[in-house]
């Protein structure tokens, strides 16, 4: 029994309503995470933009220091930076959010597979952001400081400093999720660990295209992040090899070999088939004209 049009519509629309219901919910409880994260981190807003400042006013000399060229900069740049931790810090919080509203529109295959690569993008971005904090950026700074022409005093503004660091932490947050991207290329069937290992000398072109674009315009941390490209991408070949296993070979069934049955008894009647010899040939011919005779 068919439903009434007008009701099929109603309950579409009580569908699509509770969903955007349940999104509006779940942006809410994003919203007051990052809020919560923010009050909790604004006290200490001086601190810790003197300890993300400090690879670089540990090269500066002991005259050099940074500077606020606009007034209200002493006060925004903190905050800026805080704000962007709080984001940062909740980033587990908000993707448990999302994952919860789109998992019920998954298989199951597909959540099994979801899981592991949702929380591994989120620990490789936190590795790529820890990786620039610790290692590129005492490289980088510790470059460009010795590299000043002598009487030049190097002051930094901080709202400046700040974008330049941001820039670098999400340019080497999301460039370790290579892994991550290879791994889904594959496991898609976009393209294969056969295809990707014979286009690796383009990809580490590409690596280096990036860490020109991405970085500042100095050698070393162009190095400093087309290297970890590649090799993450090398990673994330290997994982692939290991659990994206090739579709296995169907092997013929029982049900597979009765829908060919006729077939099979046709080859059968084929195979035992004899012609027949001149008297077989000239007796069944004078069969047929006697049945035709007596039919008239």
């Amino acid at each position: 029994m068919s439903q009434n049009p007008e009701t099929e519509n109603n309950m579409k629309e009580t569908g699509l309503l509770s969903h955007l219901l349940e999104l509006r919910d779940r942006l809410l409880r994003m919203v007051i995470a990052i809020a919560i994260a923010l009050l909790a981190l604004f006290p200490f807003r001086n601190t810790i933009y003197s300890f993300l400042a400090e690879p670089l006013t540990k090269h500066l000399p002991e005259d050099s220091s940074m500077i606020a060229i606009d007034v209200a900069s002493s006060f925004l740049a903190p905050f800026k930076l805080v704000l962007m931790l709080s984001v940062v810090a909740v980033v587990p919080f908000l993707m448990h959010q999302i994952w919860g509203f789109i998992a019920p529109g998954l298989y199951k295959r597909e959540k099994r597979l979801a899981v592991p690569l949702l929380l591994s993008s989120i620990a490789l971005f936190y590795i790529g952001m820890a990786f620039a904090y610790f290692v590129v950026f005492p490289l980088v700074f510790g470059f460009f400081t010795s590299v000043a022409p002598e009487g030049v005093q190097i002051m930094t503004d901080i709202n400046r400093y700040l974008d330049f660091v941001i820039k670098l932490f999400l340019a080497f947050g999301f460039s370790f999720e290579v892994p991550i991207a290879t791994f889904l290329i594959i496991v898609t069937g976009m393209s294969t660990v056969e295809k990707l290992s014979k286009a690796r000398p383009y990809i580490i072109v590409v690596a280096f295209i990036l860490g020109m674009l991405l970085t500042p315009p100095d050698i070393i941390s162009q190095i400093l992040l087309a290297v970890p490209i590649w090799l993450l991408f090398e990673i994330g070949l290997q994982f692939s090899r290991w659990f994206a296993k090739p579709p296995e070979e169907e092997t013929p069934t029982a049900e597979k070999h009765e829908e060919y049955e006729p077939i099979f008894d046709i080859v059968e009647e084929e195979d035992t088939f004899k012609p027949m010899t001149d008297e077989e040939m000239e007796a069944e011919m004078d069969r047929i004209e006697a049945e035709e005779d007596s039919d008239k």
